[in-house]
């Protein structure tokens, strides 16, 4: 297997946007590709991801439109890759494995999505197609539903009052505004207080609205290529040398929602690629779709002890500056936002930046090792990518 690097990468403004899913990854695209200093006309593949097309805009089979907008060459076969919200990391590790295998030399992976077009209401009930159709959703189970309820079970499995919990909680919100009021692409790029997170209004029992993430438009995209091909393109070539990735059924298969065992299966793989532990990580991005979710992954990533991890944002230690791992600079989906199809692009499109030295204010003194964590559905997928600068 050869060695492969992250040589460009490109991102729209999370948020609200008038632009289809195809402009919008085409605008992405062709800034990761600018980023690489290369041509359309040079890209071998496209590995395109997106979860709602279809009820977004009425458009499925969208990857040979974008694969036109972006004026790739008809001999790069365009894909698309759907995973529910680790839809983009799924596209970009097979992009990495195919490349590393010598199918291609140059890949354009990532993802879009269109989500407030839908509207609250249509883009819940979307949302939770996520989830098991035949066993959870007649129940009325959405994706806060998941994660209330893992809430609960972490409260009493380790014997923390829950309205104690709820304000560690809080912190993790507070945590990631302040890192996204840095970043000029976030959705919401401003600072919030625990107060504020804990006077909102009840979403699913013990969440309130600022324990969730919003519902985001956006794209981003990475160039993906092998070592030889990655030194004519950038001086700062971000090798990817670990990833892994695990599936889960339904929830009553899983039972302790606590312990997250497809990310422990995934990380476990990704760590023996990279030939490194969580010890060495420097910064991560990983997916705080509920602020409750945050704690759960940096326990089964292996940075704290299980049951430990809940004051780590409250204490300072997840922060920037602080003296853990740095845990979400760019904001998260808490505060960068989360159009699902796009998520995990965006994730490594940080991690590359902070290990470049190029995320500005949000910088990570030092960055040389960074991790990218995704979940899709309730724990179903879990996809993981280490990168090195």
């Amino acid at each position: 297997m050869r060695e492969v690097a992250v040589a460009g990468v490109g991102m729209t403004k999370f948020g609200v946007s008038e632009m289809t899913n195809v402009e919008m990854f085409t605008d992405a695209g062709l800034e990761a590709i600018r980023n690489s200093n290369i041509e359309p006309g040079d890209i071998d593949a496209l590995f395109f991801g997106n979860c709602l097309g279809d009820f977004e805009e009425g458009q499925i089979h969208m990857a040979p439109f974008a694969h036109s907008a972006l004026g790739l060459p008809m001999s790069a076969p365009a894909t698309r890759f759907e995973g529910a919200c680790a839809t983009a990391t799924v596209a970009i590790r097979h992009a990495a494995l195919l490349v590393a295998a010598g199918v291609y030399d140059v890949v354009l992976a990532g993802g879009t999505e269109r989500t407030t077009i839908m509207e609250t209401p249509m883009a819940t009930r979307t949302f939770a197609m996520g989830c098991h159709a035949q066993y959870e959703s007649p129940t009325g189970l959405t994706f806060p539903g998941v994660f209330g309820m893992a809430a609960h079970m972490y409260s009493h499995k380790y014997d923390i009052p829950l309205d104690e919990l709820k304000r560690h909680m809080a912190e993790v919100s507070v945590k990631n505004h302040f890192h996204g009021s840095m970043n000029p692409k976030a959705h919401f790029p401003k600072k919030i207080t625990v107060e504020k997170v804990l006077s909102g209004p009840m979403i699913a029992d013990p969440l309130q609205l600022l324990d969730c993430c919003p519902f985001s438009d956006g794209s981003a995209a990475v160039v993906i290529a092998s070592a030889d091909k990655v030194k004519s393109m950038t001086d700062k070539p971000v090798f990817i040398v670990g990833t892994g990735q695990a599936s889960a059924g339904p929830l009553f298969l899983q039972q302790d929602l606590t312990v997250v065992k497809t990310r422990m299966t995934s990380i476990k793989r990704a760590y023996q690629e990279a030939s490194i532990g969580p010890d060495d990580i420097d910064v991560c991005e990983l997916h705080d779709c509920f602020t409750i979710a945050e704690i759960l992954a940096i326990e089964a990533l292996g940075f704290y002890e299980f049951g430990k991890g809940y004051a780590a944002a409250t204490e300072g230690e997840t922060k920037l500056g602080g003296c853990g791992v740095t845990i979400n600079p760019s904001g998260g989906l808490k505060s960068k936002g989360h159009p699902i199809g796009a998520t995990g692009a965006a994730q490594v499109v940080e991690i590359v930046e902070q290990l470049r030295g190029e995320a500005g204010e949000r910088q990570v003194e030092g960055a040389k090792i960074g991790i990218v964590d995704t979940l899709g559905g309730d724990f179903g997928t879990i996809c993981n990518i280490i990168l090195r600068r």
